[in-house]
């Protein structure tokens, strides 16, 4: 798919799949990672190309409808409701689904189970929560749609390292129950050791692709995402003959 603002190409010709699944998705700031997310979601619509679910085309169907469809998008900045209760924003996570209040009650009770923290906070206002607990809830919110494919973006963005790392020990604990994950986060080296593949996006374009352990080995994602420098590769473009080989 492609997308454009105006004359500008944000994304050209990428391609990605994404099944029962962890996947992450890494790229620097500007890579087109958030545009290709909201594109997946119906918040944009690509210039060129398809958007396929479960064999059938939804590209350019709105957000709304691609919910229902079976997939959620937990947006960068977690974008909770602050004025409302932990527990009102959980219901507005299953408006698409309209739930009898039984089976909504249900569904909030599987989500504290999955974060106790939200259980012991239901009736505080989201605003007033801490990072790590917003993202929580922006990730319960979003599992009240009850998805098969869960999109996150940036999750771990501005948390301390301890919220940091609950958040991804949640994660590990979704890998269990059969929802693809499709991991946009800037954190390579721990977005790579929670997925089971991965893509690298550079100027909107998707340059290297496969198992997580050996695009961490690739000497180029490990000087630009991974923090380890290497004065041989500095100079050194992705190609796309690194694609399929990392």
């Amino acid at each position: 798919m492609s997308f454009a603002y105006g004359a500008a190409d944000v994304l050209s010709d990428v391609s990605l799949e994404v099944g029962d699944e962890t996947v992450a998705l890494i790229g620097a700031n500007g890579a087109g990672k958030s545009t290709l997310v909201r594109l997946l979601s119906g918040i944009f619509h690509a210039r060129r190309g398809s958007v396929r679910w479960q064999g059938k085309e939804i590209g350019g169907s709105p957000a709304h409808n691609i919910v229902r469809l079976g997939i959620a998008h937990v947006p960068e900045g977690r974008q909770v409701f602050p004025n409302q209760t932990v527990q009102i924003n959980l219901r507005l996570g299953a408006y698409s689904r309209s739930l009898s209040a039984a089976r909504e009650r249900v569904a909030i009770e599987k989500v504290y189970t999955q974060f106790p923290r939200l259980a012991e906070r239901r009736n505080q206002m989201a605003g007033t929560l801490s990072g790590g607990e917003q993202q929580m809830l922006a990730i319960g919110r979003a599992l009240m749609a009850d998805p098969r494919l869960l999109i996150l973006d940036e999750p771990t963005m501005g948390l301390a390292p301890q919220a940091v790392a609950a958040i991804f020990e949640h994660l590990r604990l979704l890998r269990t129950s059969r929802i693809g994950i499709l991991l946009v986060e800037q954190n390579a080296r721990l977005a790579l050791a929670q997925a089971d593949r991965a893509y690298v996006l550079e100027n909107g374009r998707i340059v290297m692709e496969g198992q997580p352990a050996l695009i961490s080995r690739n000497a180029r994602v490990r000087q630009a995402y991974l923090g380890a420098p290497s004065i041989s590769d500095a100079a050194v473009p992705f190609s796309q003959s690194q694609r399929k080989e990392p």
